[in-house]
């Protein structure tokens, strides 16, 4: 997936330049994001029983993978842990909502 184009952080010489970039970066999420409930839609197609939907290793083995991920690509984990934590929680939401459709 590209990201639009855009002038470094480092590079930006006004607010104007730093908003592009933002955008486009939010642009760029907004599409990995779709992508990633679509891998929700999926576990919840395969998931045999509701009560699997809520999977607590797999919540922790996905925090550490982050947290491990955040520090060299200079990802503050005061950043990471608390949008990832929102993340997983709304997409666990959306996976009972997706089940219960798919099986009501």
């Amino acid at each position: 997936m590209a990201v639009d184009p855009r002038v470094a952080p480092e590079a930006c010489g006004s607010m104007a330049e730093v908003r592009r970039g933002v955008d486009a970066l939010d642009r760029a999420l907004v599409v990995l994001l779709a992508e990633r409930q679509r891998y929700m839609d999926a576990a919840a197609r395969l998931k045999p029983d509701r009560s699997v939907v809520r999977d607590e290793a797999r919540i922790d083995d996905v925090m550490r993978k982050v947290l491990a991920a955040a520090g060299p690509a200079g990802l503050s984990p005061a950043i990471a842990e608390p949008v990832w934590r929102t993340l997983i929680e709304r997409c666990i939401a959306h996976e009972f909502a997706v089940f219960d459709r798919a099986r009501g």
